[in-house]
């Protein structure tokens, strides 16, 4: 008995891919029968309101040590790091044969997509996957053809995804049996021994980093919104820094969550879909991301429900800090149906400074802009990689989303710099972490006095008030910024020991510096002047 097919197929079949004798291929089904085919293979669990509640096993988060990129003298321009690490083109080969004798006699889900809304960049992709519930995560996260248009369908990159494949790490050279591989030349990723959805998505974000600078567009790792009068402001950060929760914003337009490209046109989203960390989020604070929660089409992960009243829990972490919701963007009501903007007239740069001593916004000059661009500082915050518990980490993430930029940092910041200048693009840095002390000590700045600060950006207000020029770093702080108490404004003042302060603004400091060595070859100058002057 032959291969059975269910859905509508492209004419670009799977034996493309390499694969044979699969049992049953489901192309493009949409989200009602992929729900029951959820059920059906014991998946996961409706929740009260309809949304689709799956548990990813081992893997709750990014296996960022486990990501490689195929390695080829032809291809260059590829900065290899920590997070980028090179593996040979024959091992890559190996565990693709491996996976694909796999799959033979099982079911596949495919869904084929696009990414990137500005239809001049747009790239077709395909998403072949283990799991029904993928296909939905596929579904949400991307952008969906036309039906008429399924069978004509050809991907230019294909992710291959199956959590239940392991490498043999002695056989096949990985550091474990978890791996997301890379090859650029045959336009294809594979991943295997992990179900979280967000490596799908990232392995994607991935693949646009390396290609986009190619065609003159900076890719960014941000969310984007719009305001009444047209105005768009790009909100840079890791995840847990607060990016896609201050981008929903009821008074303005979402162009998206996450990850977009800044073209000779304006700002356009790369996906259809938005990927929110849930956990502790409220109706009060994240209302239009709350409401998602409870909506038929949303994919939760490894939230925690009551299995009777089918009631979530969204202030339990007993399973992971990273608790996720996948959904389309049109679940937000004030969603921008176009997923396009102008040029950013405000760009934001967010931190969680787990020092508690930066301040809660500061205005940056171009120089300040480059050099905190390819610092990128921030924390780590509640298990969005391996590793990762309740406390913030520190770090430094070049490009705010160092684990998915695959040229040189500075490659990027140059981009940026360029239409910064040309678009007379304001730059502020806003700190969405701790005043008073540290994490342990002090308190994380509220949302309601961060969304205070980011309208007085957007609706101009800071244009017009008085700054301070902080001592270390440089870059111009506030005087005033509405009803916001000066002691949040100057955050020494909020410290119960000044000498404390210092001592941990020097550090942090300190730590800038060390951080920018290991970029400063590729670096021109000017840019160190932009740092803090110890």
């Amino acid at each position: 008995m032959g291969t059975r097919i269910f859905g509508f197929p492209s004419a670009h079949r799977l034996r493309e891919e390499g694969f044979k004798n699969l049992r049953v291929e489901y192309w493009n089904l949409p989200v009602e029968r992929l729900y029951e085919e959820v059920i059906k293979r014991g998946e996961g669990y409706i929740t009260k309101g309809g949304a689709l509640l799956v548990y990813t096993g081992k893997h709750t988060a990014r296996a960022a040590n486990d990501k490689y990129i195929v390695k080829r003298e032809d291809i260059t321009h590829i900065f290899y790091n920590n997070y980028n690490r090179p593996i040979a083109e024959g091992t890559f080969d190996r565990l693709l044969g491996k996976m694909l004798s796999y799959a033979e006699g099982k079911d596949v889900f495919i869904q084929d997509c696009y990414v990137g809304s500005d239809r001049k960049y747009r790239m077709p992709i395909r998403i072949i996957t283990e799991h029904a519930w993928q296909s939905i995560f596929a579904r949400n996260m991307f952008i969906k053809p036309e039906p008429r248009e399924y069978i004509e369908h050809i991907p230019e990159f294909t992710v291959i995804c199956f959590p239940g494949f392991k490498a043999n790490p002695e056989e096949d050279g990985t550091s474990s049996d978890t791996f997301i591989i890379v090859n650029f030349e045959r336009k294809m990723a594979i991943i295997g021994n992990t179900g979280y959805g967000g490596e799908i998505k990232k392995t994607v974000f991935t693949v646009m980093n390396y290609l986009l600078p190619f065609k003159n567009v900076v890719p960014m790792h941000c969310s984007a919104n719009v305001g009444r009068k047209g105005d768009t402001a790009v909100f840079f950060g890791l995840s847990g820094t607060g990016k896609t929760t201050l981008s929903a914003d009821p008074d303005r337009q979402l162009i998206g969550d996450d990850e977009h490209g800044w073209s000779d046109d304006g700002v356009f989203n790369f996906e259809d879909g938005c990927y929110a960390k849930v956990i502790r989020i409220s109706k009060e604070h994240e209302p239009f991301i709350y409401r998602c929660t409870q909506m038929f089409g949303t994919v939760l992960e490894n939230v925690v429900f009551d299995e009777n009243t089918r009631l979530i829990d969204l202030d339990s972490d007993r399973v992971t800090e990273n608790t996720r919701a996948s959904y389309p963007l049109d679940f937000i009501e004030n969603s921008k149906a176009d997923r396009l903007g102008g040029h950013p007239e405000n760009i934001i740069f967010l931190t969680c400074d787990a020092y508690g001593v930066m301040p809660p916004v500061a205005k940056l000059n171009v120089e300040q802009m480059m050099y905190h661009f390819i610092s990128g500082y921030t924390s780590k915050v509640g298990g969005t990689e391996i590793g990762l518990g309740k406390k913030p980490i520190p770090t430094f993430s070049a490009c705010f989303g160092a684990p998915f930029m695959v040229h040189h940092p500075y490659k990027y910041a140059e981009m940026l710099k360029e239409r910064v200048e040309k678009h007379k693009t304001k730059v502020w840095l806003v700190n969405t972490g701790w005043i008073g002390g540290g994490y342990g000590v002090g308190e994380r700045i509220s949302i309601k006095y961060t969304r205070e600060i980011l309208n007085s950006i957007l609706n101009g207000e800071l244009d017009s008030v008085d700054f301070t020029e902080d001592p270390v770093f440089g870059f111009k702080i506030p005087l005033q910024c509405n009803d916001i108490p000066s002691e949040i404004l100057q955050p020494w003042s909020s410290w119960a020991d000044r000498e404390s302060y210092n001592d941990n603004y020097k550090k942090l400091a300190a730590h800038f510096v060390e951080n920018f060595k290991k970029f400063e070859r590729q670096s021109p100058e000017y840019i160190k002047k932009g740092g803090p002057k110890l």
